[in-house]
């Protein structure tokens, strides 16, 4: 008798709007779940167009052109014989969903639409979508004709329904519904369904994998079942960082899980797992007995599959595994260096520029770069060929094969201290060895002259000449003339970003990377437009006692020395 089923669930780096781009990759993923035996593929949400398209879900083009990615998918022999899990926005009676859609051998099976927006922290989802305000109800929906014309469906279920297999019941919550107190799979558990799906757009935060982790192993602790969680990876365009992480549990215990930092553009996780743990787990709870409940049944959605095959006896099962979780200093050695290069390989850009001061915040941000570098090597030596086809493209030389973070550092990155006639030398000299470990091209400019000529703009149109308070100025001038200073710093780094490959004979231009940490901008405790100003601030979201853990950190795992004492 089959019991044994085989489920696959993946991380993938989809892009705003790279419908072409990411089409292929889920189509991957598809493949790489079939070969592993998989019947049933989960991926992350809002897949098919990117979940970082803020206002083109406006526009009417990213819905169709959803729909024709969704056509490729079902026409393609990759998709038969396997339940495919997709994500993508659906309009219904002029309502934008966030949707699951559910097909399997060129028919749909359900479209279940998103019923608890994430409006909190970095998500804005009340923007762009409704949520889905009927639990338990299916309704019709109306297919495009494209659609029409390949599975020969005209209406499809559309609500909050579950699948009914030959073998077991599936049910579907999205993303922020895992967080939410009155999740879906409680009540999809008193109700018999044995697998719960959850695809996701979760941004990476410090410390926040354990809170994942632990929600998911509450959620089958309670009522049994298995849980398959997708995530989403990459930096999709935007300021946030998806860190993967996707897994499968059942009864409480993460059985398979993915990598939570990782430069695969597709990550798949698969397990296979017996059916009959779940109904033996949920027989000894006497708590689940659905008829103490006032409970309206699901809509199941009966489907003529099999997630098992009939003689599984010889198909061994997967064992809980320990999740080890990083630490918050390896963490902000990974996430950022990560998106990073997600966001620099698909910029068009050569590489990175920091004004470089040797204080902690800057500091921070070029190890950041050196992690970064060091990823890279290593995802090189595993066969990573994407990454290398990148990096030949980025440094403009199709047979350049990085072997040594150093000299990678090298190709992508400058640094530049700029100095006054106010610098200390302590400062300077510890930027300088900073650069030499890691390897950077490093500059030292001498910004006195551009100063004195701004100031002298200053004087020729008022006849006078601030001066710093150690040498008899006002509280006023004292700090008109450091702000001066931090301004024309930033003026200097966008020059030196856009030329200095230029002067050297190179193609391309550099991104300008901040050195701005959180506290600084909670408390308002900066300058205007300083050098703190850039394309982009790894650090932006992270407290300065972080930021010192974490050069202590570096100098441990990167023998990084010249870091000693900058804390």
């Amino acid at each position: 008798m089959g019991r044994k089923v085989t489920l696959a669930t993946c991380s993938l780096n989809q892009w705003a709007l790279d419908f072409e781009g990411n089409l292929t990759r889920i189509l991957k993923s598809i493949e790489i779940a079939k070969q592993r035996g998989a019947k049933y593929r989960l991926g992350p949400e809002l897949e098919i167009c990117g979940y970082g398209c803020a206002d083109h879900f406006y526009e009417s083009d990213t819905l169709l052109h959803c729909f024709q990615v969704l056509k490729s998918l079902m026409e393609s022999p990759l998709t038969q014989d396997i339940i495919c899990d997709v994500g993508m926005p659906v309009m219904h009676h002029n309502v934008r969903y966030n949707c699951r859609v559910i097909f399997l051998n060129k028919k749909i099976l359900l479209i279940r639409p998103k019923m608890l927006l994430a409006n909190y922290g970095n998500n804005r989802e009340f923007r762009w979508f409704s949520p889905w305000s009927r639990p338990r109800y299916v309704e019709e929906y109306f297919l495009p004709r494209m659609i029409q014309d390949l599975t020969g469906q005209t209406t499809v279920p559309f609500g909050d329904g579950v699948l009914s297999t030959k073998d077991t019941c599936l049910g579907s919550e999205i993303c922020a519904e895992l967080w939410n107190p009155r999740s879906p799979h409680v009540d999809m558990g008193l109700d018999g369904i044995e697998i719960f799906t959850n695809s996701s757009a979760s941004y990476h935060e410090l410390r926040k994998a354990d809170h994942r982790v632990n929600l998911i192993k509450s959620a089958t602790t309670k009522s049994g079942g298995i849980y398959l969680f997708a995530n989403q990876k990459g930096c999709d365009g935007d300021r946030l960082y998806y860190d993967g992480c996707a897994m499968i549990a059942i009864n409480g215990d993460i059985v398979a899980r993915g990598a939570q930092f990782s430069l695969e553009d597709v990550e798949v996780v698969t397990a296979t797992l017996d059916l009959e743990d779940v109904r033996s787990y949920r027989g000894e709870s006497i708590f689940l007995t659905a008829q103490e409940y006032e409970h309206k049944p699901y809509t199941r959605i009966k489907t003529d599959f099999s997630l098992s095959d009939c003689d599984d006896r010889c198909l061994p099962t997967h064992q809980p595994v320990e999740w080890i979780f990083h630490t918050p200093e390896e963490e902000i050695s990974l996430g950022p260096a990560c998106w990073l290069w997600d966001y620099l390989r698909r910029s068009g850009q050569a590489g990175f520029l920091l004004p470089l001061s040797g204080g902690v915040d800057s500091s921070s941000t070029a190890c950041i770069v050196y992690s970064m570098c060091v990823q890279i090597c290593q995802a090189i030596k595993d066969g990573n060929s994407q990454v290398l086809e990148d990096v030949q493209r980025v440094v403009n030389d199709s047979s350049y094969r990085p072997e040594d973070p150093r000299e990678l550092c090298g190709h992508l990155f400058t640094t530049c201290y700029m100095a006054s006639e106010n610098s200390s030398e302590d400062t300077c000299n510890r930027a300088k060895d900073l650069a030499a470990q890691i390897g950077s091209n490093h500059l030292n400019i001498n910004i006195d002259m551009a100063v004195k000529g701004m100031l002298g703009i200053f004087s020729m149109v008022t006849g006078k000449w601030p001066q710093f308070r150690a040498n008899g100025g006002s509280a006023r001038e004292n700090l008109a003339l450091q702000n001066v200073q931090a301004r024309i710093r930033m003026i200097l780094a966008y020059l030196f970003a856009q030329l200095c490959l230029w002067a050297q004979g190179k193609p391309g231009g550099l991104l300008v990377l901040g050195s701005a940490n959180v506290d600084e901008s909670l408390t308002g405790y900066f300058t205007k437009y300083d050098c703190s100003s850039a394309d982009i601030n790894p650090i932006g979201g992270v407290s300065k006692m972080d930021l010192k853990c974490f050069l202590q950190y570096c100098v441990k795992s990167f023998q990084l020395t010249a870091l000693i004492g900058s804390w």
